[in-house]
């Protein structure tokens, strides 16, 4: 996944104010802390921080 498919995903799903939140503020368990911004720019893959947000805040699977 892209970094531009991600932030359509985020935007899709939370919106802009949320989801810009939600990427910069939300603290990730899988990833030791991290926020998704800072995980992305860590070099974990989008794709992988997509699926933990969702996982972490209850997205339904068909939309994952």
């Amino acid at each position: 996944m892209r970094l531009t498919e991600f932030r359509e995903l985020v935007l899709a799903e939370f919106g802009q104010e949320r989801g810009d939140m939600l990427v910069a503020d939300h603290v990730l368990g899988a990833f030791g802390g991290r926020t998704a911004a800072q995980a992305v720019e860590g070099g974990v893959e989008p794709r992988e921080v997509w699926r933990a947000l969702c996982a972490e805040l209850d997205v339904p699977l068909s939309r994952r």
